[in-house]
């Protein structure tokens, strides 16, 4: 049999690879240092200076964080809120960015203008006017607000449009000729060739609703229905903050966070290989 010739390893390649090794080392210290001090007593996190391991091994700060705030009720309220809100958000930015790509109307192309400079608006603009109008409809301390104001943001809609216009009209006009409508065109032909780059629409906002923090602490007053950041704060209090469950609280939300990514991966590896965030 012929000898497969083993072709040599590069010395560039070692050296990105170690680099790379290095790296995401020095990305982790942050949470090796949060789960080291989510293992310490509360008074030692700050004033144990660089010491890894405290005085003594608390497991315990995670049985407390569970019974200081209702952090079970908080988890299920962040997935429900970060989950509904990006249902809605890639249901919204599907229609949109179809009626801007393919549908003609007056006014389409400024319109479309108008609507991605809401990008440039920071959030600290809008939660007065946001707050002002859920107290005259009475729906401060809802889900509902917490979700439907930052489910119609622009993001999506740009990203979607500009997949569209980078793709044939075939498919459409072959399925018009067969005889479908509008709404069988969307979600049997556009939908599915929109598949990636929704799976990234539906990531971002995920994580978007995930970290949300000011607005949910300024329209939640009830702490049952509080989402995560707002959740950790409440180990802080008058009294100082509560250090070794606070850090533990954040490993646990963290690992759930990298579930999501883990979970995630796949579809934002594909969504960005194939130029999602491509124009025409």
């Amino acid at each position: 049999m012929p000898k497969v010739e083993k072709r040599p390893v590069r010395v560039t390649t070692i050296i990105s690879k170690v680099l790379l090794a290095l790296f995401g080392f020095v990305f982790f210290i942050p949470f090796i240092w949060m789960f080291l001090s989510s293992l310490k007593p509360s008074q030692e996190v700050l004033l144990g200076g660089a010491d890894l391991v405290g005085s003594e091994v608390r497991w315990s700060n995670y049985a407390e964080v569970f019974t200081a705030i209702p952090f079970g009720r908080i988890l299920l309220n962040t997935f429900f809120i970060a989950g509904m809100g990006s249902l809605i958000a890639v249901t919204v930015s599907v229609l949109s960015a179809y009626a801007f790509a393919r549908l003609e109307f007056p006014g389409r192309d400024k319109l479309f203008g108008l609507f991605i400079a809401t990008l440039m608006l920071p959030i600290e603009v809008l939660v007065i006017p946001l707050f002002i109008g859920a107290n005259e409809l009475g729906t401060v301390n809802t889900y509902s607000m917490v979700i439907l104001p930052f489910a119609f943001g622009a993001f999506g809609t740009f990203l979607l449009r500009q997949h569209l216009l980078s793709l044939p009209g075939d498919y459409e006009e072959a399925a018009r000729i067969d005889g479908a409508n509008q709404f069988k065109l969307l979600v049997h032909v556009i939908v599915p060739l929109l598949r990636a780059p929704i799976a990234i629409v539906a990531a971002f906002a995920f994580i978007d609703y995930w970290n949300a923090f000011l607005w949910p602490l300024i329209i939640i007053t009830d702490p049952a229905k509080a989402p995560l950041q707002l959740g950790l704060s409440m180990f802080s209090g008058e009294r100082g903050t509560d250090w070794g469950p606070l850090m533990a609280a954040c490993s646990v939300a963290v690992a759930f966070s990298l579930i999501i990514v883990v979970l995630m991966n796949r579809q934002l590896s594909r969504g960005m290989n194939i130029g999602g965030f491509g124009g025409r």
